[in-house]
C-alpha cells in the first residue's frame, strides 16, 4: 500500500491524519442549482442537533456558495486555531496563519497534536518541515487539506448531484455565520453541512454527514482573527530558511491514466478526471513509482494509486479501512498490480472505482 502522508497533502491524502491536514476540505466547483430563497426554514439533514431557523441572506445557488467560499481565504488575512474531530474520537489541532495581498496567498500551518510538524504553503509550493528528523520535504500541486483551500474543479456539475439548503445562521468562533446544507442527491457521496462567515464567506466549520445523517468528521476553528496583520514577507523568509534541515524533493511526473496503460471502464456519475502524476515511492529506495489519479465531483474526491504488486506487502485479501470520513479500498489487479482507492465517500463508490479500473493495454 502507498505512503499516504508522503504523497502530497488532501485531503484526499490525509489516511495517517497528521493535524489540519486530517481534514478534506471542500473542492471548488461552478454547479447551478434552483436559487435559495432569502426566507429559509430548512429543515436540518437527518440526525441534526441544529434547530431550523429563519434568516434573511443573500439568495445564492450552489455554484455561487462555493465560488464565495473559494475566494475567501485569497482575499483575507487571518490567524486562528483549526480543530479535527472525528467520528472514531480522534481530535486533531492546528495554528493556522493565512496572508495574501489578492495575487498571491502563503499560508502556514503548525500542529499542535501529533507528530511536531509545520507546513507552508506559497501558491502552488507546499514545504513541510519536520523538526524531529530534520527534514523537509518539498512538492508542488495542490495544497489539498490545507484549510480552507477550495481548488477549482473543471468539468463538475455539482447542481447534478447536490442541492444548496439554507438552514439558518449560528456563531463559530464568536463570528456570525451562514448555515447552509449541501446535500446529496444520491447514495454515491456525502452531504457536507458548511458554516460560512456572513460578511467575507469563509468557512470557518464543516460537517461530513453520512448517509443517515450521523456527523462523520467536523473541523472548526476554535479561535479565529479575521483582522490579524499576517506579514507575507516573514512567513516567506520562515518558508525560505532551511537550514539545518535536509530538502526531500521527490521526483512527480505529470502523466495520464491512458499514457500510463489504464483507463475506467465507464465513469463513476459525477467524478471527473482532474490529475494523474506519477511520484517516486517513499521508500525503499529504487522502489516503483506510485501513479495516483484524482477524480472529484466537485465537492468529494476519490484518489486512484496504482503500483506494482508485492505479496510481501499487500498479501492475497484486499484491504480496506476508514477514519472519519475518509475511506480506504486496497485491491489486487490481476495479475501483477495492486490499486488503493481512499476518499471522504461511501464505500460503494470506492468498489466502483475499482471495479471500472483495467488495463488499457
Amino acid at each position: 500500500m502507498p505512503d499516504f502522508s508522503a504523497v502530497g497533502p488532501a485531503g484526499t491524502l490525509r489516511w495517517r491524519k497528521v493535524f489540519a491536514n486530517a481534514a478534506v476540505w471542500v473542492y471548488a466547483g461552478l454547479g447551478l442549482v434552483a436559487g435559495v430563497h432569502a426566507q429559509s426554514s430548512v429543515q436540518p439533514p437527518p440526525g441534526s442537533a441544529l434547530p431550523p431557523m429563519s434568516v434573511v441572506t443573500p439568495a445564492r445557488d450552489i455554484g455561487q456558495w462555493i465560488e464565495r467560499m473559494h475566494q475567501a481565504p485569497r482575499n483575507r488575512s487571518y490567524v486562528g486555531t483549526f480543530v479535527v474531530l472525528s467520528s472514531s474520537g480522534a481530535m486533531f489541532s492546528s495554528r493556522i496563519w493565512n496572508a495574501c495581498d489578492g495575487k498571491q496567498q502563503l499560508e502556514r500551518v503548525d500542529g499542535l497534536s501529533g507528530k511536531p510538524r509545520k507546513v507552508f504553503r506559497r501558491n502552488d509550493e507546499v514545504r513541510t518541515f519536520l523538526p524531529e528528523e530534520r527534514t523537509v520535504r518539498t512538492e508542488r500541486g495542490d495544497a489539498r487539506g490545507l484549510f480552507p483551500q477550495l481548488p477549482s474543479v473543471q468539468g463538475a456539475s455539482l447542481a447534478k448531484h447536490y442541492e444548496a439548503q439554507m438552514l439558518g445562521q449560528e456563531r463559530v468562533a464568536g463570528l456570525d455565520a451562514d448555515v447552509v446544507w449541501f446535500k446529496p442527491l444520491d447514495p454515491l457521496r456525502f452531504g457536507y453541512r458548511i458554516w460560512s462567515e456572513r460578511e467575507s464567506g469563509l468557512v470557518v466549520k464543516m460537517q461530513t454527514l453520512a448517509t443517515d445523517g450521523r456527523v462523520l468528521e467536523q473541523a472548526a476553528f476554535s479561535e479565529l482573527d479575521l483582522h490579524a496583520s499576517v506579514p507575507m514577507d516573514k512567513l516567506a523568509r520562515m518558508m525560505d530558511d532551511v537550514s539545518g534541515y535536509k530538502v526531500i524533493a521527490p521526483a512527480v511526473v505529470k502523466t495520464t491514466a491512458q499514457e500510463e496503460g489504464w483507463r475506467l471502464r465507464q465513469p463513476v456519475a459525477g467524478f471527473v478526471a482532474q490529475s494523474c502524476h506519477k511520484r517516486a515511492a517513499a521508500a525503499p529506495a529504487g522502489a516503483p513509482a506510485v501513479l495516483q489519479c484524482l477524480y472529484s465531483d466537485g465537492l468529494a474526491t476519490v484518489s486512484l494509486f496504482v503500483e506494482p504488486f508485492d505479496l510481501q506487502r499487500h498479501g492475497t485479501q484486499g484491504q480496506l479501512g476508514s477514519v472519519g470520513a475518509t475511506q480506504m479500498l486496497g485491491q489486487r489487479m490481476v495479475p501483477d498490480a495492486w490499486v488503493t482507492a481512499v476518499g471522504e465517500v461511501p464505500m460503494q463508490t470506492l468498489r466502483l472505482f475499482v471495479g471500472a479500473l483495467e488495463r488499457a493495454r
